[in-house]
């Protein structure tokens, strides 16, 4: 095995995970003695749910299921996922365990969260996956996901002004249905609502606009750097309340939302639009290019977590140099595993292309095979 490049130890590591009953595996136990591990072996072995588990222990929940019966192993009835981090030289033991009752818990070192959101950010993570170019070409809903997910690993304002706004917001829907129901034509809750609804509004779009200000030069910045390529990308961020504020959008759209019966308008319809030489990304981008951007995006989160918290997160990278030539696979690497100073977990169908690869790079790493 080549020596390392650098002595270069991550401050966020993840030592080992135990895991029990969660998709397709039954009792297992992973130990990962290098800051870079790759995981190799063919489809439907249990690469993404190794990586899925991981991400569990960083988000309190699956990056890919909302429904957490779809994660407990067939014929099982719940799961548990226990990891040992060592995290600013101190160790840490998360563990999440799904009930048979189907209640979930989760605990670091023995105590409880009462709510699972004070969680969110203590080990920060970025994972990319094949499905995820549908932050590319889906709707705007996964681009504002994309985009919560990020800010609320280093603002626990922001998220709690995230849950408040999502919370009100279904109150305000459901008192709509009511008036149109029963042809009600008193508003004095709808009025109430308005204005509660109003200032997590307000607040979560001032810190998307801000952020956004530094966040897309940085996704350009990668985008050129992955692809090697020169086509003018630009980002920009759509929302009603560039001209209107929160209030005067939930005023003047009423009328309509009483027909509707749902909120019409306010950060929940704000857009990120990708163009590339001024047209529509999504609609003359290569899937080379689509690809290329997806890991710009990713790359600048994982950019700005690093400063935000003063250490590197956690990477998972699942299966990701399908469809990607040689260049692009080794732009990606160095950016990762050489410029990144975090732990990374790469999976690979092809151990023999993912060992070559990080072997031309001279990195150390551990190789699970299953």
């Amino acid at each position: 095995m080549p020596t390392f490049v650098s002595t270069l130890q991550a401050v966020l590591q993840l030592q080992q995970i135990q895991i029990l009953q969660f998709k397709n595996y039954g009792e297992q136990i992973f130990d990962f003695s290098e800051r870079i591990t790759g995981i190799c072996g063919n489809n439907g072995v249990g690469k993404t749910n190794l990586l899925d588990a991981i991400y569990y222990l960083c988000f309190t929940k699956s990056y890919f299921s909302r429904a957490e019966g779809q994660n407990v192993r067939y014929g099982s009835t719940g799961f548990r996922i226990e990891g040992k981090f060592q995290i600013l030289n101190h160790e840490e033991i998360p563990v999440c365990i799904l009930r048979e009752t189907g209640k979930k818990e989760f605990a670091i070192n023995g105590e409880n969260y009462a709510r699972f959101s004070q969680h969110i950010g203590r080990y920060p993570c970025v994972f990319i996956a094949p499905d995820d170019s549908i932050l590319i070409t889906g709707d705007s809903r996964e681009r504002r996901n994309f985009l919560d997910t990020l800010i609320s690993q280093f603002d626990k304002d922001y998220l709690q002004q995230l849950i408040a706004y999502q919370k009100i917001l279904q109150q305000r829907n459901a008192c709509l249905k009511a008036l149109a129901e029963k042809g009600n034509t008193s508003f004095e809750l709808l009025d109430i609502l308005d204005q509660q609804l109003a200032i997590p509004g307000n607040e979560i779009y001032e810190k998307r606009n801000s952020f956004l200000l530094s966040f897309s030069p940085k996704i350009i910045s990668c985008y050129h750097e992955i692809s090697d390529s020169k086509e003018e990308i630009t980002i920009s961020y759509e929302s009603e309340m560039h001209y209107h504020t929160m209030q005067e959008l939930l005023k003047s759209g009423r009328p309509k939302d009483l027909i509707l019966q749902r909120t019409g308008s306010g950060i929940h319809r704000d857009e990120l639009v990708f163009q590339m030489d001024n047209q529509p990304f999504k609609q003359v981008a290569s899937q080379g290019q689509r690809k290329s951007l997806l890991f710009a995006l990713k790359l600048a989160e994982l950019e700005v977590l690093k400063a935000k918290k003063k250490f590197a997160p956690l990477l998972l990278l699942d299966d990701v140099f399908e469809k990607l030539d040689e260049s692009r696979i080794q732009n990606l690497l160095k950016r990762v595993c050489i410029t990144n100073e975090g732990q990374v977990f790469i999976t690979d169908t092809n151990e023999e292309r993912l060992a070559e690869h990080l072997n031309q790079l001279k990195l150390k790493f551990h190789l699970i095979r299953l």
